[in-house]
């Protein structure tokens, strides 16, 4: 059974927007995200991160790891968009159901960048198995911060797992603990 693993650029100061701006990428972190990278082999997100993401890595060649995030499968939750491009599948009118069943599926974790509105959805129907905050050691000041659009009942974590980088980054890997529908 594949797992589904969240995975958010955090500042300091909690903000996750716009981590294309902010987040520290030295060769370490480079290395490092290239060999997770190689856990995966599909993503899942929202049509907001769906679009914004499309638009920043799909006209980049040349960058092994945008290159392999291009050619990489992409589900997408989405109830407005019927025609998508960038290897995308729209999931559905029943998200976590085709989520279910993706999971259900022989194969390797999915992957979901970015905390979203989706996630209430995600975490209320037990499908995220972990939440890697890679926190960034710089303060952005202002954006949407990290669970900005949940209810904070919907967000009951275990820490399992603490990765600390020389360049003063560490990924925090938590595991949601079940909470049931919110």
């Amino acid at each position: 059974m594949r797992r589904l693993i969240e995975s958010t650029l955090v500042s300091l100061d909690g903000v996750v927007e716009a981590p294309d701006r902010w987040a520290l990428f030295d060769q370490e972190a480079v290395e490092y995200s290239m060999h997770e990278l190689e856990n995966y082999d599909a993503f899942v997100m929202g049509r907001v991160a769906y679009e914004r993401l499309r638009a920043i890595w799909e006209p980049v060649t040349g960058n092994p790891y945008i290159d392999a995030i291009n050619q990489m499968p992409k589900y997408v939750a989405t109830r407005t968009l019927s025609a998508l491009g960038w290897n995308a599948t729209p999931l559905g009118d029943d998200a976590p159901g085709a989520l279910a069943r993706l999971k259900a599926q022989p194969g390797k974790d999915l992957i979901k960048y970015g905390t979203s509105k989706l996630d209430a959805t995600l975490l209320g129907a037990d499908l995220i198995d972990e939440i890697r905050l890679w926190i960034m050691p710089v303060v952005v000041g202002a954006g949407q911060r990290i669970f900005e659009d949940l209810d904070p009942a919907a967000v009951s974590l275990d820490l399992t797992d603490v990765h600390r980088f020389a360049n003063g980054s560490v990924i925090l890997t938590y595991t949601p603990r079940g909470i049931g529908p919110v």
